[in-house]
This record gives C-alpha cells, sequence and structure tokens, in this order.
C-alpha cells in the first residue's frame, strides 16, 4: 500500500545519495522503474523514494540516462500483444483471444496518442504487428 505521507520516514536511514546509487545500480542491472520501486520498498525498506528524493525514480533515471525508449506501460502492452499473436498462430481458432489482442492492441492505440500528445513519443512513431514482433 502506497504510504499517506509524503515526507519520509524517521525510521528510514537511507540518505538520498545512497537510494540514488541503489537506483542506478537496479536500472543497470535491468529493472523496470516499476520493479525498482517494489524492490527499494521490499529489499531496503525505503517506501516511497519520491520521498526521499524528492523527485520520482524516473526522473533519476533520465539524469543518469537510463531510461528506456518506450514508456513502461506501453512496453508491457506491446509485449503481451506479442505474446498474443504467437498464440493466436499457434490455435487459430480462438475467437476469444482473437476480440482480446483487439482489445490490447486499441489500449496500445489509444496510449501512444497520449504519450504523442504529452511529448514521451515522437509524431511518427507507429504500432504495427511488426514493430511487436521486433521487440
Amino acid at each position: 500500500m502506497r504510504p499517506t505521507s509524503r515526507r519520509a520516514p524517521a525510521w528510514s536511514t537511507y540518505s538520498p545519495d545512497e537510494v540514488t546509487n541503489y537506483i542506478v545500480k537496479m536500472a543497470k542491472d535491468g529493472l523496470t522503474p516499476s520493479e525498482i520501486g517494489v524492490k527499494l520498498r521490499d529489499e531496503y525498506n525505503v517506501p516511497l523514494a519520491k520521498s526521499v528524493l524528492g523527485r520520482p525514480v524516473l526522473e533519476v533515471l533520465k539524469e543518469h540516462h537510463l531510461e528506456k525508449d518506450l514508456p513502461e506501460d506501453l512496453d508491457r502492452l506491446i509485449k503481451r500483444a506479442k505474446k498474443l499473436q504467437e498464440h493466436l498462430k499457434a490455435h487459430r481458432n480462438d475467437s476469444k483471444n482473437v476480440r482480446s489482442l483487439e482489445l490490447i492492441e486499441a489500449k496500445i492505440h489509444r496510449l501512444s496518442k497520449y504519450y504523442k500528445a504529452k511529448g514521451v513519443l515522437p509524431q511518427s512513431w507507429r504500432y504495427s504487428t511488426v514493430i511487436a514482433q521486433l521487440m
């Protein structure tokens, strides 16, 4: 559960430099920002990195040039679509999952439209099944 207080708790003894070093180390190991937050919470007793650092994990990653090309939620949706496409190649009559794939691809299109408006993705970025198979 997310902490209710936005201030760093008194029982958390980590300095902002230590937390930043842990974040950079975990990002170099290949963890996503949400996985880094969970690991900080569970293993290092940092309930909320933003309360200790004053900025979110993603900003720390951007500062150290460790952010990914695609936002994490969009990347996960594309991977789900790819897995579902592979499933449908093997099971062509699975009509329920054809509909599921359509819904996932609609979410991808909506999310990419949002990220284009925010400037996170370039305007020329397009989703297609070919892109999903390359990832």
